[in-house]
C-alpha cells in the first residue's frame, strides 16, 4: 500500500468507464466526484466538459444580430467554455491536477480523437504542467487495462491524434458557424449549416430527387426454352428488334456454344468495425445508426465487447489465440452451431489495425448472464459474436455454370449454381438455405429446335436511402477523388456518422419514414439555395482524407487549418449580399413585413412572429390572441380592436415598449374605445 504523496491521478471518459478502471489499481474509496486507493486518484469527465466558445462569447460584434458585416469570423486564439451542467465536476478535476501530492497524471478518456480531445480541453484550460502517460485499451476487461498499465506511453505521442481532434472541432466551428449566419443573412431565414451535415443532406435531396422524378423505361429480353432450361438474350431496348430476334429464332436451331464450369469460393466476411456494424443492425433488427452506437457502447461499458469506435475490420497479430478463444465461448454461449477446426487468420493482419482493432465480443460473455441484458444490447451482442464465428469458419465454395446458346445470330445464357461446400454461410444469423440452380448435364454442340417468346421488363427507380443505405454513401462519398490505397474515404468517421444522421433529424431536414430516411420539404429547399462548394460530398472526403493524415502526422494541421479559413473567407466575399429572386421556402410564407425591423413576419409553431427575433411581440396583446386578418390589417396601417372583461380596446398600427424582467420587448399600442 502506497502512501498519501507521490499519488497518480486517473482521468477516464465518464463514470461508468472510471468504475472499471479504479478497481483494478485499487481506488475503492468513495470520494466526491471521484476514488481513492492505493496510490491512485480515479476521477472522470462527464464527455465534453469544455468545448469551443460560441461566437457570441468572443466579442460584443459577434454577439450582435446576424448580419454580413461580422463575416468572415476567425479566431484570432480559440478560446474555451466550461459546460454549465458540468462545472462541478471540472472543478473537482481542477482541484485534483492541481493537489501538491499528484506528481503524474493518467489520461484513460477514450483512446481515439475525441477522446484526445476531452482530456487535453481540460488539461490545458486548468494549465496543468504535470507530466501524462496515455493509457490506451481496447477493452475493459480487467486483463487488458492491466496490460495497458504496464505499456503506457508518454502523452506526446499521441499529439498528432489531439491535433486531427482539435482541426476537425475548429473545421466544424468555421464551416458551421460562418456558413449558417451567411446564408440565413442572405436568405433572410434561419439556415444550419454543418461541414459533414450538409453534404450528407444533399445526398439524401439528390437520392429523393431521382426517386421522385424517376421516369420508368421499357426494355424486353427474348427467352427460349430448351427441354426446361430456359435461356435469354442481353436486354434490348428497341421492341422492332426483339421481334425481329424473335422470328429470327422461330423454326431456327438453338446451338449449345459452350459450357463453362468453374469452382467459386466466397470468403468468410469481414469482422465489424462500427459502421458495417450499424448497416447490418438497420437491416437486421432496424436499429438507427445511434441506437446501435448506444447499445454498443453499453456492451462496451459492460466489458463484453471490445472498443466500439473503429475503423477496422481486422485483429492484431498478438489477438489471433484471444480470438479462438472467444470463439469456442461463442460456441457454448449461443446456439449458432460448432466450427470444426476455427481459423481466425484471414483477419489478422497489424498493417489494417492503427487506434483500434475490429469488434469482438471479450471472453467474459462465457461467464456473464446475457439473458439479464436488455433486448436490443443482446442483439447486437449476438450479431458481433456470430460474425466471428462466421470469420472462423471455412469458405463457402460452389460450381459455377454458365451455358451460352448461339440462335438467330444472337446469344442466349442461363447460370446454374450447385453448392460444393456450404461453409461459414451454415453458421449466419437468420440464414436462409442458400439457393441452387441446378441445370441438367449439357454438351457443347447439342442442339435443340428453338421456340422464342419476348418478354418485357422496366427499369427500378433508386431506393430511397434507409440507414444502412445511407452509411454506406457517407462512408464511400468521394472515393473516386482517391487512389485505391487512400486510409480514409467518405464523410465523417464511424464515431460521428450516427450524431450527423440524427443532427439533419432534429433540425428537420430530414425524417425518418417507412424504415427509410428522406428530406423534408425544409431539407430540399436548404439545399436548392447554398452553392455547389458548400454541399460538395468531394470536398468534405477530401479534408476528411487530410485528418486522417493529420492523425498521422503525414500532413500538417497548419496547413489543414489555412485551408479551411481560406475557404470560409472565399465564401464569405462571394455570397455576403441577400438573395431576392431566391424565396427560401422551407420557411413559413410571409404575411407582410415587421415595421420595427423589417424582416418577415410568419407563422410558426407558437403564432406569428417576426423572423428577424426583434423581441416584437406580434400574436397576442395581454394575452389576447389576434387572428391572421388582425395581424395582416395591423401591418398595413390599418386599426383594429378587440374585447376583454367586457370592454372594447382600439389596436394601433404603432408600437410601444415595455420593461419585462430587465428586458424590453415592443407590442402594438392600445387604448380603450368609447
Amino acid at each position: 500500500m502506497k502512501g498519501s504523496d507521490n499519488l497518480k491521478l486517473i482521468i477516464c471518459e465518464k463514470p461508468s468507464v472510471s468504475h472499471a478502471v479504479a478497481p483494478v489499481v485499487g481506488a475503492t474509496e468513495k470520494k466526491n466526484g471521484y476514488t481513492e486507493g492505493n496510490g491512485y486518484l480515479v476521477s472522470w469527465c462527464f464527455g465534453h466538459l469544455v468545448g469551443l466558445k460560441f461566437p457570441n462569447d468572443y466579442c460584443e460584434k459577434w454577439a450582435e444580430k446576424w448580419s454580413f458585416s461580422q463575416l468572415p469570423m476567425i479566431p484570432d486564439t480559440w478560446k474555451f467554455r466550461i459546460s454549465e451542467n458540468s462545472k462541478g465536476q471540472y472543478d473537482v478535476l481542477k482541484n485534483l491536477m492541481n493537489d501538491n501530492r499528484v506528481d503524474e497524471i493518467i489520461c484513460a478518456t477514450d483512446a481515439d480523437r475525441e477522446g484526445e480531445c476531452i482530456f487535453r480541453y481540460v488539461y490545458n484550460l486548468i494549465g496543468c504542467q504535470k507530466p501524462v502517460k496515455r493509457l490506451w485499451v481496447s477493452s475493459l476487461e480487467e486483463s487488458a487495462i492491466r496490460n495497458a498499465l504496464q505499456n503506457m506511453k508518454n502523452l506526446s505521442e499521441y499529439d498528432n491524434l489531439f491535433y486531427a481532434g482539435f482541426c476537425r472541432a475548429k473545421a466544424d466551428w468555421l464551416v458551421g458557424m460562418n456558413g449558417s449566419r451567411l446564408f440565413s443573412c442572405r436568405y433572410r431565414d434561419k439556415l444550419n449549416l454543418g461541414r459533414v451535415q450538409t453534404p450528407t443532406l444533399a445526398m439524401i435531396v439528390k437520392r429523393d430527387y431521382d426517386t421522385e422524378n424517376f421516369v420508368k423505361q421499357k426494355f424486353f429480353t427474348v427467352e427460349l426454352n430448351l427441354n426446361g432450361v430456359t435461356v435469354s438474350s442481353e436486354r434490348i431496348d428497341d421492341e422492332n428488334t426483339a421481334n425481329a430476334l424473335v422470328s429470327a429464332c422461330n423454326g431456327d436451331k438453338a446451338v449449345i456454344s459452350d459450357v463453362k464450369k468453374e469452382i467459386k469460393t466466397a470468403n468468410p466476411p469481414k469482422l465489424y468495425d462500427l459502421t458495417s456494424l450499424q448497416r447490418d443492425a438497420n437491416k437486421i433488427f432496424g436499429y438507427t445508426a445511434q441506437q446501435t452506437l448506444d447499445f454498443i457502447q453499453s456492451l462496451y461499458e459492460g466489458k463484453l465487447v471490445t472498443y466500439p469506435r473503429t475503423d477496422s475490420q481486422y485483429l492484431s497479430d498478438d489477438m489471433k489465440q484471444t480470438a479462438l478463444n472467444v470463439v469456442s465461448a461463442i460456441e457454448n454461449v449461443f446456439d449458432f452451431g460448432s466450427v470444426a477446426n476455427p481459423n481466425i487468420s484471414r483477419y489478422i493482419n497489424n498493417s489494417k489495425v492503427t487506434g483500434h482493432h475490429a469488434i469482438i465480443p471479450t471472453i467474459n460473455i462465457k461467464n456473464a448472464d446475457i439473458s439479464v441484458l436488455p433486448t436490443g444490447e443482446q442483439n447486437i451482442l449476438k450479431l458481433i459474436a456470430n460474425r466471428l464465428l462466421c470469420a472462423s469458419a471455412p469458405a463457402h465454395r460452389y460450381e459455377s455454370v454458365k451455358i451460352t446458346v448461339k440462335c438467330g445470330n444472337a446469344d442466349f445464357t442461363a447460370y446454374g449454381k450447385t453448392i460444393l461446400e456450404n461453409g461459414w454461410k451454415a453458421y449466419v444469423m437468420g440464414k436462409v438455405s442458400e439457393t441452387e440452380t441446378t441445370l441438367p448435364e449439357l454438351e457443347q454442340g447439342q442442339e435443340f429446335p428453338a421456340k422464342a417468346v419476348k418478354s418485357e421488363h422496366f427499369t427500378s427507380p433508386p431506393k430511397p436511402f434507409t440507414e444502412d443505405t445511407l452509411l454506406s454513401a457517407m462512408e464511400h462519398a468521394g472515393q473516386e477523388i482517391f487512389d485505391d490505397d487512400t486510409e480514409k474515404k467518405g464523410l465523417g468517421t464511424p464515431a460521428t456518422r450516427a450524431a450527423t444522421i440524427e443532427g439533419l433529424v432534429k433540425n428537420g431536414y430530414a425524417e425518418r419514414k417507412n424504415k427509410q430516411i428522406v428530406s423534408t420539404e425544409k431539407g430540399k429547399n436548404l439545399i436548392a439555395v447554398v452553392p455547389a462548394e458548400v454541399k460538395s460530398a468531394k470536398l468534405t472526403a477530401n479534408w476528411e482524407n487530410k485528418l486522417k493524415l493529420v492523425e498521422n502526422g503525414e500532413y500538417s494541421p497548419e496547413n489543414f487549418m489555412n485551408e479551411i479559413q481560406d475557404f470560409i473567407r472565399e465564401i464569405c466575399q462571394k455570397y455576403s449580399s441577400v438573395d431576392t429572386s431566391v424565396k427560401f421556402s422551407g420557411s413559413a410564407e410571409s404575411i407582410g413585413n415587421c415595421p420595427k425591423c423589417g424582416q418577415h413576419v410568419v407563422n410558426g409553431k407558437y403564432g406569428f412572429y417576426c423572423s428577424g427575433k426583434c423581441g416584437m411581440t406580434v400574436a397576442k396583446l395581454y394575452g389576447i390572441s389576434l387572428t391572421e386578418n388582425q395581424i395582416i390589417g395591423l401591418l398595413n396601417g390599418k386599426q383594429t380592436s378587440y374585447t376583454a372583461s367586457g370592454k372594447k380596446y382600439a389596436v394601433l398600427p404603432e408600437f410601444v415598449s415595455n420593461e419585462y424582467n430587465g428586458k424590453t420587448y415592443y407590442q402594438w399600442k392600445t387604448q380603450k374605445s368609447d
